[in-house]
């Protein structure tokens, strides 16, 4: 997708990245992490070239960048998930930022239209994505774009955590895993 803003913003391209394109998904974790403020969880243990380019070689991961000769502007991240309860999926685009010098000139909104343009050819029914309540720019952009809901997002534990107070280990667990295929 070649888009061309209002004139004074000369054209970019948006593109998804495959696992050609590792060069370009550093820069794009480096936007990241420049964009959130958070250099250290976009680069100071960055996979290598092999893992980046299998993730990138995975149907239901889809990084498209916005690029103006050969340079990152902007840039998504997004994970298919396939549903149990239909045949269907989901997108949640996880990551989306766009260079400050470059930002309120169309970018963001031809990447998420780009991810819709995929998600229709994928069967996707729907794209959902988390907003933080301080990124006004943000939630301007996801609200003259798709319908708001309200919902609380946790971040869990992973590994052994302790018991709950009033817990009964003795009992047995509240909840058993049955082994895969069983």
């Amino acid at each position: 997708m070649t888009s061309k803003t209002d004139g004074s913003e000369p054209g970019f391209t948006v593109r998804r990245l495959g696992p050609g394109d590792i060069p370009s998904m550093r820069a794009l974790n480096a936007l990241f992490g420049h964009a959130f403020a958070e250099p250290d969880t976009y680069g100071a243990a960055p996979p290598d070239d092999a893992y980046l380019a299998d993730l990138l070689a995975k149907a239901h991961v889809v990084v498209l960048v916005a690029e103006r000769d050969g340079t990152v502007l902007g840039g998504l991240v997004a994970y298919e998930l396939d549903k149990f309860e239909r045949a269907r999926r989901e997108i949640y685009l996880y990551d989306l930022a766009v260079e400050a010098e470059h930002r309120r000139r169309g970018i963001a909104t031809a990447l998420i239209r780009q991810l819709q343009a995929h998600a229709a050819g994928r069967g996707v029914w729907v794209i959902f994505v988390q907003g933080d309540p301080g990124d006004g720019p943000a939630l301007a952009l996801y609200d003259r774009l798709g319908t708001r809901e309200e919902v609380l997002h946790f971040d869990l534990p992973v590994g052994a955590v302790p018991l709950p107070s009033g817990a009964n280990p003795s009992k047995g667990p509240a909840f058993a895993f049955a082994p895969a295929g069983g």
